[in-house]
């Protein structure tokens, strides 16, 4: 009822129902691990980080993902979270941070109490064979680094990762070219697909490698939309859930028309939805 009442409060529509919850189906997201990327509320984050978690633990989520510190200090930002009540799982820092100061990157997640350091994104000018095999290199690295800290190193994607350079996907170097042991993925379940492909097949080739899904949903014209409302078939890639290695299950939304509306639906699908 406390999320339905907050949707009413925003001045949303009733909520439409998630896919159905049948009473033999087994399947269904531990709620202690549903989560929102921060980036989704980024805007409301900037101006009032503390009323934004508070409204985000009120929705319901148990964990965030951090994107960024919007200027303040890593010990700021985590009495707020603690305040609502809430854990981040994880921090994306970046290709240029973990290049110019990587123990400093892993100080910050260590503040923030996380368990996977994640970098979002690798510069344009790698996206060939070679240069992937320099970021899996580089990944590696710090992959390294973070395990003997007592992090997990993950990689997100985006839809420029599944290009093809010499007849090769490029995501797939990073993957082939890396040890598990030292760097995994946290998959962008919208760009993948929009990127062309599949996501169970890669369950399927590389098993236990996707620690954290970012439950993003696509609109049948191609943008974003808000989770259980557009074309992805959840519940077909959830079921994977043992194959993937998935424990984290963290909504994002890239433009949301009403952040806290969006993070509310999100999390309730993800609740309802059974697999």
């Amino acid at each position: 009822m406390r999320r339905r009442s907050f949707l009413a409060a925003a001045g949303a529509m009733t909520l439409l129902p998630g896919v159905a919850a049948a009473s033999d189906e087994v399947h269904s997201v531990d709620p202690n691990h549903i989560g929102i990327q921060l980036y989704t509320v980024r805007d409301i984050m900037a101006t009032d980080p503390q009323g934004t978690l508070n409204a985000l633990g009120r929705i319901g989520y148990a964990t965030v993902g951090v994107s960024g510190l919007y200027g303040n200090s890593p010990e700021n930002f985590r009495s707020w979270m603690d305040n609502a009540g809430l854990r981040a799982v994880l921090t994306h820092t970046s290709w240029e941070a973990m290049n110019a100061n990587a123990t400093r990157e892993l100080e910050i997640a260590r503040t923030l109490g996380v368990r996977y350091v994640v970098v979002p994104s690798v510069p344009a000018s790698f996206r060939t064979v070679a240069g992937y095999r320099q970021v899996a290199a580089a990944f590696t690295r710090w992959g390294a680094l973070c395990r003997s800290a007592g992090f997990k190193f993950l990689y997100h994607n985006h839809n420029v990762d599944f290009v093809k350079a010499d007849g090769k996907v490029i995501y797939d170097i990073l993957l082939e070219e890396t040890d598990p042991r030292f760097v995994n993925f946290e998959l962008d379940l919208y760009w993948i697909v929009v990127g062309g492909y599949d996501p169970v097949p890669y369950f399927e080739r590389f098993p236990g490698r996707f620690p954290v899904f970012h439950a993003k949903d696509r609109a049948a014209n191609g943008s974003f939309e808000d989770l259980g409302r557009g074309t992805i078939d959840f519940p077909r890639i959830f079921a994977r859930h043992a194959q993937s290695g998935v424990r984290e299950y963290v909504v994002e939304h890239d433009q949301p028309p009403n952040a806290l509306v969006t993070a509310a639906r999100g999390h309730d699908y993800l609740v309802d939805v059974r697999f």
